[in-house]
């Protein structure tokens, strides 16, 4: 990671100490030429978060090209759960170095076993013809409270666990609808979500620092569509959940420590699958990135 990754900014403490703690942790350790290890932070989680393992395995793809091809896209599986506290070690194989491409596969070891596995491609800029999709009119984020106050407006006041997590958080999340809590506010919702996403405090001038930051924080409420027709979002979970795979598609430039709208829908729920897609948007309504994801459902106990 670069040292332009530390630069600081006027702000509160805390968020600033979250902002690091991302950066660091998707700042690896070089062991060899094409070989990286991260460590992953022990909060008594039941298993490492996705994202995590995502951001820090493109960290490793992208550290082993010469940087001037920024990232296009990536594919990735999670194949079992890591576990917290446990370093994991990233392989990664150059595969093509071409023309306008350049294509990396990494493979993610945790303890022996392979936990995760990502192929990324890199793309020599060009000029070319543009459309998007146009972004939803939504509230903007100012308007919106964070996660942590809406669910302690709800709660009184968040139980330990949840205060530690909040606190360590290094993304403000704010749902652009009202959370709802009960089955009976469900009846006949879409399976539609949207969130504004930003990081807590500054990441620098590194664009590879931003895409593996929002490819951190693409895990985190992506899956939301797909419950929200079910169950509410926070409170008791009927179903063990898990991420089975997740792509991305990089369109333009973008910062992480600026607001991007997620806007999320779920096509389609069988087989104890969920399919989620996302599109993010900065605030200038520029389509930045776009996420596919299927996620494993399956009723708890």
């Amino acid at each position: 990671m670069s040292e332009t990754a530390r630069t600081d900014r006027s702000g509160p403490k805390a968020p600033a100490d979250a902002a690091e703690r991302l950066v660091d942790l998707l700042d690896l350790e070089r062991i060899e030429e094409n070989i990286f290890r991260g460590h992953s932070p022990d909060e008594s989680l039941q298993r490492v978060f996705g994202g995590q393992v995502a951001g820090q395995a493109l960290v490793a793809a992208g550290r082993t090209t010469d940087g001037k091809r920024p990232v296009h896209s990536l594919h990735a599986y999670f194949l079992r759960p890591g576990r917290p506290g446990v370093p994991i070690v990233y392989q990664v194989e150059r595969v093509r170095d071409g023309r306008s491409f350049t294509t990396r596969r990494v493979v993610a070891v945790q303890q022996g076993r392979t936990i995760f596995n990502l192929t990324a491609s890199f793309h020599r800029g060009e000029p070319g013809f543009e459309h998007q999709l146009p972004m939803p009119e939504v509230p903007d984020p100012e308007s919106l409270p964070k996660l942590a106050d809406e669910l302690r407006e709800h709660l009184g006041s968040l139980p330990e666990p949840l205060e530690r997590m909040a606190r360590r958080q290094p993304f403000d999340i704010r749902y652009v609808e009202r959370l709802r809590w009960s089955r009976e506010e469900l009846r006949g919702v879409d399976p539609r979500s949207a969130v504004w996403m930003r990081a807590v405090g500054p990441l620098g001038d590194d664009p590879l620092v931003h895409t593996c930051a929002v490819t951190y924080a693409s895990d985190m409420t992506l899956l939301d569509a797909v419950r929200l027709p079910v169950e509410p979002l926070w409170g008791p979970r009927g179903f063990d959940m898990a991420s089975l795979d997740h792509a991305m598609w990089f369109h333009r430039p973008f910062r992480a420590d600026e607001w991007l709208l997620y806007q999320q829908e779920s096509p389609v729920a069988s087989g104890a699958r969920g399919l989620a897609r996302g599109l993010l948007y900065d605030r200038r309504g520029r389509l930045v990135a776009s996420v596919m994801q299927e996620g494993l459902f399956r009723t708890a106990g």
